[in-house]
């Protein structure tokens, strides 16, 4: 029996639910703290809380997306973590090549 990772034991601490939106929580601080280091922003910025709706959506789209592929609850969580990091405008630009894609 192998040992549970970390969203394993997030999930069994906090539920699911929760852990999803930790994962996607911490992808849009990820992103942020980039913006910070680059001085596009301040870290405690009025921007900061714009983000709460960008990472309850990217955590719906994310979820989706783990669901179509039938990943695992700990996949899941990452999918969602890189969805929330890479935001709406990576998302419409993903989506966007896998609509355009030109097939041999």
């Amino acid at each position: 029996m192998t040992e549970p990772g970390l969203v394993d034991w997030l999930s069994n601490l906090i539920g699911g639910a929760a852990t999803t939106l930790v994962g996607a929580s911490l992808g849009r601080l990820m992103w942020h703290s980039g913006e910070v280091r680059k001085g596009q922003r301040r870290f405690f910025g009025p921007e900061l809380l714009w983000e709460i709706p960008v990472a309850f959506g990217m955590a719906i789209i994310g979820e989706a997306i783990a669901s179509y592929l039938g990943a695992s609850a700990t996949v899941s969580t990452g999918i969602v973590a890189l969805a929330a990091y890479i935001g709406p405008r990576g998302a419409e630009v993903l989506l966007a090549k896998w609509l355009t894609r030109v097939k041999p």
